[in-house]
């Protein structure tokens, strides 16, 4: 639920300094996400083998928390230079991406493992029907 909070705070921001919803809104969340992951949103739901699907229902606890971070980072540092638009927003967006990036690299050479992953997190449809048979 945070993380979903902080997205809006976000795009409340954009929405307010002149970035257009929708394909501008795209682009900017795919410069933090391929600066905190290294995948472009496109790239991360195709690691997953997802289609159709909100790639936020399919990430891990960790994915989410460096997406929420990345998109913190984000809003905070646009807040304080004040930009406004698509271009301006852009910098804040790698500047905001790259600190999630930092932080990632640190836990995955602390653990020995990628905070990435090619797991889906949310059931299939299969377990949601054998839930719901095994509960009658």
């Amino acid at each position: 639920m945070t993380g979903q909070e902080t997205r809006n705070k976000l795009t409340d921001y954009w929405s307010g300094h002149e970035v257009s919803e929708s394909k501008e809104f795209a682009i900017l969340t795919n410069i933090i996400h391929e600066e905190w992951s290294g995948l472009s949103v496109k790239g991360h739901k195709k690691l997953k083998k997802l289609k159709d699907h909100n790639l936020r229902d399919h990430m891990s606890e960790e994915e989410l928390i460096f997406t929420a971070l990345a998109e913190l980072s984000t809003r905070r540092i646009a807040e304080t230079d004040e930009t406004v638009g698509l271009e301006e927003n852009k910098i804040p967006a790698k500047k905001g991406g790259r600190i999630a990036k930092n932080a990632r690299i640190a836990l995955e050479e602390r653990t020995g493992k990628s905070v990435i992953s090619k797991e889906n997190f949310l059931p299939t449809r299969n377990l949601k029907k054998k839930l719901k048979r095994g509960a009658q």
